[in-house]
């Protein structure tokens, strides 16, 4: 039987620009790609982990619009379970502009409505598919009280993963407790924690301050320096995998570190050390940003192959 995920997060519209260059005010570029279709952080790393071979179900929120519509057939026919995602009433499903120059920088727009956030309800309304789950990946993006309305519906033999940071202290300090995996960008590192990381080594120090709060394992971005992964006795820095390893050109950071996160969650359920997976999600990352846009073109062959040159080599 395959891993059972439920994927806990944002389910939206990706419009996907390629440019040669953002135009000045008043100016105008040509479009060199166009891609639309399922995206947000919640779609694309249910999208990695039923790539690298789980079973997943998402609980997302969507308009009752014809975007919305589209996104659920979509992860349908990705082989997603979707009987967890809410159609809201007047709301417009959220859009998710990626606007990529032909050097590889990107920048998003983002027109996330209110009402596609999740609220409590829309959690417990999957309480069965929480339950049964073997990992639940929660992003913190949502509104605190539905993340922890999703962990208290959440197995108590699941691998509970956090993806993000939340502001509230208090509700920090509960959430900590109750995972096993924090995953957190650069920003969000620095937001757990309460101060600006600006070397590896505060990187490292805020890592194992986060691991002593709860969580067993806890990666943090640690920007052109790669990822910092931190377990009780443990840790390691696992570089960028670069093109001369993956043989492909980067092309768009959009969908790096959701690639991650999936793949940092399933091996370990999978029952693989932390160190074993950093290396996995860290060659997860470099295959899905060899090509625009946000979702990820995986496979876990090629996730395997990578993961073993990439550590042979560098580590």
């Amino acid at each position: 039987m395959p891993d059972a995920v439920v994927v806990v997060g944002q389910v939206g519209r990706d419009l996907v620009l390629g440019v040669d260059e953002v135009p000045d005010a008043g100016g105008s570029s040509s479009v060199h790609h166009r891609w639309e279709g399922l995206g947000g952080k919640g779609a694309n790393q249910a999208v990695a982990c039923r790539q690298l071979g789980a079973a997943v179900a998402l609980v997302a929120v969507v308009g009752d619009d014809r975007q919305g519509a589209d996104a659920v057939r979509q992860a349908e026919r990705d082989g997603i379970d979707v009987s967890g995602v809410v159609r809201r009433p007047g709301t417009s499903t959220a859009l998710l502009v990626d606007v990529v120059t032909g050097d590889g920088v990107r920048r998003l727009l983002e027109d996330v409505p209110d009402g596609v956030l999740l609220r409590p309800d829309d959690v417990r309304r999957s309480a069965d598919l929480l339950a049964r789950a073997d990992c639940v990946l929660l992003q913190l993006q949502q509104p605190a009280d539905a993340v922890l309305a999703a962990l208290h519906a959440s197995g108590s033999d699941a691998l509970r993963v956090a993806d993000g940071a939340i502001d509230d202290e208090s509700v920090r300090a509960d959430l900590l407790r109750a995972v096993q995996v924090l995953r957190a960008d650069d920003a969000e590192a620095a937001l757990m924690v309460g101060r600006e990381l600006k070397s590896l080594d505060e990187v490292v120090e805020a890592a194992h301050e986060l691991v002593e709060s709860g969580p067993g394992v806890v990666a943090l971005s640690a920007g052109a320096d790669g990822n910092v992964v931190a377990w009780r006795g443990g840790c390691v820095t696992v570089p960028l995998i670069g093109e001369e390893l993956s043989g492909r050109t980067t092309a768009d950071p959009t969908g790096g570190g959701d690639a991650f996160v999936s793949a940092l969650a399933l091996h370990l359920l999978r029952g693989n050390g932390p160190e074993d997976a950093a290396w996995w999600a860290s060659a997860a990352t470099a295959l899905a940003v060899t090509h625009l846009g946000g979702r990820p073109h995986l496979s876990r062959r090629d996730v395997d192959d990578l993961a073993t040159r990439a550590r042979a080599q560098l580590g």
